[in-house]
């Protein structure tokens, strides 16, 4: 089997783990009051667990490959080092310093200095383009979750 349906064979044991979650687990504890609405905390999950079980079904069975194209060549695990192991462990290492700095340095810094970093490891040197898009989109997300759905997040270092 090739190493793209290993992988989705992983993602889909994952993804039933989490939609057992998200569908028997997560709404016994609501309130009464919280019964009753339209949209319950677990219902993104919901929606996150059949699109993963979906995806990984799709990618399992082979049904994205279709008949007339030329088929590329599968990934070989003996070859990883030609796949840009580095540059994929750098990203996941930017990831975890993302999340360990969102309270020290704030919202917007850290968000800011993640999208920044990550497009320059992912080839990104445009940077006329880069800081603006990367500002703009801080900001909105800033907004959305802060204003639009009520959620505080420290927009700001925690010394200021």
């Amino acid at each position: 089997m090739a190493l793209d349906r290993w992988i989705a064979l992983i993602i889909l044991g994952l993804a039933l783990a989490y939609g057992y979650a998200a569908f028997f687990t997560m709404d016994q504890l609501l309130p009464p009051f919280m019964q009753r609405n339209p949209i319950w905390p677990s219902t993104f999950p919901k929606v996150l667990a059949v699109l993963a079980v979906a995806t990984s079904l799709i990618i399992l069975l082979g049904l994205e490959k279709s008949e007339g194209e030329a088929k590329p060549a599968d990934i070989d695990y003996r070859r990883l080092g030609d796949y840009h192991i580095g540059q994929a462990l750098l990203l996941l290492g930017l990831m975890v310093v993302y999340a360990l700095m969102l309270r020290p340095a704030g919202f917007l810094l850290s968000t800011f200095g993640f999208l920044c970093i990550g497009a320059m490891l992912l080839g990104e040197r445009k940077f006329h383009i880069l800081i603006p898009v990367a500002a703009i989109a801080t900001g909105a997300v800033w907004y959305l979750v802060e204003g639009v759905l009520g959620i505080f997040l420290r927009p700001l270092p925690i010394f200021m």
